[in-house]
């Protein structure tokens, strides 16, 4: 244990499984009080449950503004401030546009224009939206045009809100990862396409949700304090292609 977020307060929504759980429990081993914010209680109780007293959960759906709005006052009702956030919360293919759209661009713009504002009010914090290595490319698989396009805008949002809100002190920067090891991705896997998701990487294996919390947890740090509007792919070379 390190302590890069001793003294921290962070949500991160999509909490309860995948990506979103091995953020939240690598923030809290590095020293952050962590809400973990899911529509699945279920799920988000039990990371709460597995990081400890530091920690609370909190019931939002990030396609309902007021529900975002509402987690970030949650808290820092509960801690008395809030310094980072991870806009997470997403869902793959095969959902609706309209319902896509909801949640994996208009979610992460209400953590943006909620939490932006927060954070600018405390002098300042970081924001780190999840993308997509298909916020850069796209894949030939049917159905992911909403998807593809959503991730894409998270891109375009994120450079947005970094130059918004930079002069007061708000981060804002976005996580592009490739093929991860998640339920997200597994029905994909099932389908037999893990070796075109493999044999297209440089590193030649999927990645590990730990492996995308690392990159969170740095841009979330002060190590990454001259870090803003950028993207970071995570997606062991298959973009390089």
């Amino acid at each position: 244990m390190t302590d890069r977020l001793a003294g921290k307060t962070a949500l991160i929504t999509g909490a309860g499984n995948g990506i979103g759980r091995a953020t939240a429990l690598r923030f809290a081993v590095e020293g952050a009080n962590v809400v973990v914010s899911d529509v699945n209680d279920e799920a988000a109780r039990s990371v709460a449950t597995e990081i400890g007293e530091t920690s609370i959960v909190h019931h939002c759906d990030t396609s309902v503004e007021r529900e975002v709005a509402g987690a970030i006052e949650a808290t820092i009702k509960a801690f008395g401030g809030i310094d980072v956030i991870v806009n997470n919360a997403g869902v793959g293919g095969g959902v609706a546009w309209d319902r896509m759209i909801a949640i994996n661009l208009s979610g992460v713009m209400y953590g943006c224009k909620y939490g932006a504002e927060a954070l600018a009010s405390r002098g300042g914090g970081s924001i780190v939206n999840l993308s997509s290595m298909l916020g850069l490319i796209s894949v030939p698989f049917p159905g992911v045009d909403g998807y593809t396009a959503a991730k894409h805008g998270v891109v375009g949002l994120t450079k947005s809100y970094a130059l918004q809100y930079g002069a007061r002190g708000v981060r804002v920067n976005c996580i592009n990862p490739g093929w991860i090891e998640t339920a997200m991705t597994d029905p994909i896997v099932q389908a037999g396409a893990r070796g075109f998701m493999e044999e297209g990487c440089a590193l030649g294996r999927m990645g590990k949700p730990e492996e995308v919390a690392a990159v969170a947890l740095f841009l979330a740090s002060d190590d990454a304090s001259f870090v803003t509007g950028a993207s970071y792919v995570v997606d062991g070379g298959w973009t390089a292609r």
